[in-house]
């Protein structure tokens, strides 16, 4: 069976009364070329442990059995099981599971699955939940890479360097502890039902340390948030939003000690700077305890 074959597709869902979900953000592949890209670009080998999160009809599962020692798909809709069964019958390195990864202990899983593999994700993630799989997939710490097919837009914030229109504290985020690369871009027509935007596969390697060292990660991160949730406003403004208990005086004079304008906004700081400016509000914190 030819899994992204339109026909094929449409006979295999029908025959099992499977229908669309909008909610769970279903769209099926139907170029053959994108599954087998996608799998490529993931590097993977019989040494090889891949975690995918939502595998559909398999045509990414089925791609990816071929080349790693184990395939582990989590799958959330339980009416795909009869579908799955099917399509994946016979291919003994792959495993389904059926809850919300979301939910899952993702370290624990690992562990359980992938004994003496090298762990990787690799999956065409749902749209509606993108931003909080990629957070998990990251703050486990489990995974070499992360080879992911998502929304052109989120891909572009993940890649985006400081000073532009996409980049934003969630970019910062993976770029702390993952070194991102766009891959290539897959249209709408590729799937059925075909998506309101261009989507894009991506691949981040896993850094063996972070770009910049802070003596406060958590800090770091509420530094950043603050920056970008009042994108508008300079970032002495932001920080003195976010931090009440220091003075806004307070937070100029560390802009400036750290070698920025205090009207800077916090869109043109590159990591480096947030870093700096992170470990000079811990040093003032720390002395005041």
């Amino acid at each position: 069976m030819e899994l992204t074959n339109y026909n094929e597709i449409t006979a295999l869902l029908n025959r099992h009364g499977f229908r669309f979900s909008k909610s769970m953000g279903q769209n099926f592949l139907t170029a053959r070329w994108v599954p087998e890209e996608i799998a490529e670009g993931a590097m993977i080998d019989e040494n090889t442990g891949v975690l995918e999160v939502g595998p559909g009809i398999g045509c990414l599962t089925a791609e990816l059995s071929q080349r790693a020692g184990k395939v582990v798909s989590v799958e959330l809709d339980k009416s795909l099981k009869p579908v799955l069964a099917e399509t994946l019958e016979g291919r003994e390195n792959v495993e389904i599971v059926f809850a919300d990864v979301l939910k899952l202990d993702i370290g624990e899983l690992v562990k359980e699955k992938f004994q003496g593999l090298r762990p990787v994700i690799c999956a065409n993630l749902p749209y509606n939940v993108t931003t909080p799989l990629i957070t998990a997939f990251i703050e486990s710490g489990c995974f070499d890479s992360i080879t992911v097919m998502i929304q052109r837009e989120v891909a572009k914030r993940i890649c985006a360097e400081a000073n532009t229109a996409d980049y934003g504290a969630f970019g910062i985020f993976v770029n702390y502890y993952m070194e991102p690369e766009m891959l290539f871009d897959v249209p709408p027509s590729c799937f059925v039902p075909q998506p309101k935007v261009t989507s894009s596969v991506i691949r981040m390697k896993k850094r063996q340390e972070p770009p910049v060292k802070v003596k406060d990660e958590e800090l770091l991160f509420k530094v950043v948030r603050a920056a970008f949730n009042q994108r508008r406003k300079t970032l002495c403004n932001a920080l003195s939003s976010a931090f009440g208990n220091l003075d806004k005086e307070i937070i100029q004079n560390i802009i400036e000690k750290c070698g920025f304008d205090s009207r800077i906004r916090g869109e043109v700081l590159d990591i480096g700077g947030f870093a700096k400016i992170s470990d000079e509000i811990y040093s003032l914190i720390s002395s005041d305890l």
